[in-house]
């Protein structure tokens, strides 16, 4: 019992639920679609059922994978997955081919989805949490493991939206997520057997198993998953945005006047001050003007995408989408304002842009959180994606 009195122990238990909160949001994903068409009592009994079998399955797999690390080499391909892991939680995906997987009506059909699921999409979790563990330097790999997986399990499964609405609120999280990994990474390197141990490979040169190595290596681990991340994204805007300026028509050419305007909608406190601004614009003007709503659902990993049925997906993003639309369509309706109401599916900023020039709107209008330029682009920033994509003046309301 030793073992919970150690600050290393707890470091190492926040490491894991960190992780299994990040990775395994997709999987929450699943337990709440694979459910979803069973009537309530049995959804909760799905839902727990099916969570008791992956944690079991989890803690399986993970043990296995400790005992694997100990194999020379094996912890710097682990590391170099990581590495790989941490990049794209920071790099927005696109959406991959569907699969045929729909929820089952069935109490145990939906146990067994769950279960199928979280052995095809627990790869990363279990390389990472077994990392993080074994990497620990506390000797409790094991229950470290079952301690950290039950805890955060639950959290996932019974507060996976919130989560998910913090993550795309606050994009520091994500951020924070990958250069975890990162520091698991570089952790495993420099405690590989063939680096460390005497033992193993004689003629490898060995490197001192020392604290400050550890925590030079993780630092530098977590900055190389900040800087590839950072990079592609960039990279990646940069040629979304020549795109858009190839083929956008400025929508308010020859001095038109401001007739249309798209309104960013998320739920969010912001939001609600950008529709009251909005509101305010729109009594000063003399002309009708057409207010477009819009919310952006991020997409799911692909790992999802190609498990989950195209129209189970798409169910799923309406009814995010209508609980964040919802209320600033019923303060419409309350003040008899004409609108119309839009869901895209993609990147934020740039589908915000994209949207606004297929609505041929004169003005994109967003809430924000107030952040500098240095803070929108360290912690990322959907109102700086719009503005770098959109081929129509954005304005931002704080």
């Amino acid at each position: 019992m030793d073992m919970f009195t150690s600050v290393e122990f707890w470091i190492a238990v926040g490491q894991i639920i960190m992780i299994d909160i990040l990775l395994g949001g997709d999987n929450a994903v699943v337990i709440a679609l694979a459910c979803r068409k069973l009537p309530p009592k049995q959804r909760t009994q799905g839902i727990l059922w099916g969570t008791a079998g992956a944690i079991v399955l989890r803690i399986v797999l993970i043990f296995f994978a400790l005992q694997l690390l100990a194999i020379p080499f094996l912890k710097i391909v682990g590391a170099l997955l990581l590495i790989w892991i941490g990049v794209k939680l920071l790099v927005p995906e696109h959406e991959e081919g569907h699969g045929n997987i729909e929820g089952s009506d069935k109490l145990w059909g939906a146990v067994k989805t769950v279960i199928v699921a979280d052995f095809v999409m627990s790869v990363d979790n279990v390389i990472a949490i077994a990392g993080a563990a074994e990497s620990s330097g506390t000797g409790h790999g094991m229950a470290l493991v079952i301690f950290g997986v039950l805890v955060s399990i639950p959290i996932i499964v019974w507060g996976s939206q919130m989560v998910i609405k913090l993550m795309d609120r606050y994009p520091i999280i994500i951020t924070l997520g990958g250069m975890l990994l990162g520091w698991i990474a570089g952790t495993m390197v420099v405690t590989d057997p063939v680096l460390v141990n005497p033992e193993v490979m004689p003629q490898a040169p060995k490197i001192p198993a020392t604290d400050l190595l550890r925590y030079a290596a993780g630092a530098a681990g977590a900055l190389l998953v900040l800087v590839l991340g950072k990079w592609m994204v960039a990279r990646r805007s940069r040629g979304a945005a020549a795109t858009t300026a190839a083929t956008a028509v400025p929508a308010a050419e020859g001095g038109r006047r401001l007739r249309s305007v798209l309104l960013a909608v998320d739920g969010s406190a912001p939001s609600a001050r950008a529709l009251e601004h909005v509101l305010a614009m729109r009594d000063e003007l003399r002309e009708p003007l057409e207010l477009h709503l819009l919310n952006v659902q991020r997409p799911v990993s692909g790992d999802v995408s190609s498990f989950v049925a195209n129209k189970t997906l798409e169910e799923y993003y309406a009814e995010r989408s209508a609980e964040a639309t919802g209320p600033v369509e019923a303060t419409l309706q309350a003040r008899g304002v004409p609108h119309q109401t839009h869901q895209r599916v993609g990147p934020p900023g740039p589908t915000i842009a994209e949207a606004a020039q297929q609505l041929n709107c004169d003005l994109i209008v967003m809430g924000a959180r107030g952040l500098g330029a240095a803070g929108a682009a360290l912690l990322g920033s959907v109102t700086q994606g719009a503005i770098e994509h959109a081929a129509v003046p954005v304005m931002v309301v704080k």
